[in-house]
């Protein structure tokens, strides 16, 4: 079942989703000091085009960078990420063929507002980063 809502989602939303993470973080990895928030928008990146299937961890050892590093995210980029995904989510929860791919959308929030310290593994290993 998951297969099959990950190929409506990358139908729908995912590839488009991913194509501007993928430039985000392409724009942030030129200047030396955004490299690990590209980083992060790759890997935002890769979990908004195949959801189903994967959750979001805490990654064991992230310490006080990553906490100063959301603090930054959070108020340049995380808030208008968040507000997008909540927008897009309750536009896709209107029909019921929608539910589970809003209900994904807001799965994204978590990660594209606080993304420094965060590992995402597949959901049938759920404690793997730990």
């Amino acid at each position: 079942m998951k297969t099959v809502l990950n190929v409506i989602w990358l139908v729908l939303s995912g590839f488009w989703l991913f194509l501007g993470y993928l430039a985000a973080g392409a724009l942030l990895c030129v200047t030396i000091i955004g490299i690990p928030f590209g980083l992060a928008a790759f890997r935002i990146g890769l979990y908004a085009l195949w959801p189903f299937g994967h959750t979001v961890v805490d990654k064991p050892g992230a310490g006080a960078a990553s906490c100063a590093g959301n603090v930054l995210w959070l108020i340049l980029a995380g808030w208008w990420l968040a507000l997008g995904h909540v927008v897009t989510g309750i536009a896709l929860c209107v029909t019921v063929i929608g539910i589970p791919l809003g209900l994904a959308n807001f799965k994204l929030i978590p990660v594209s507002l606080l993304p420094l310290g965060k590992e995402i593994v597949p959901t049938d290993q759920p404690f793997t980063a730990r």
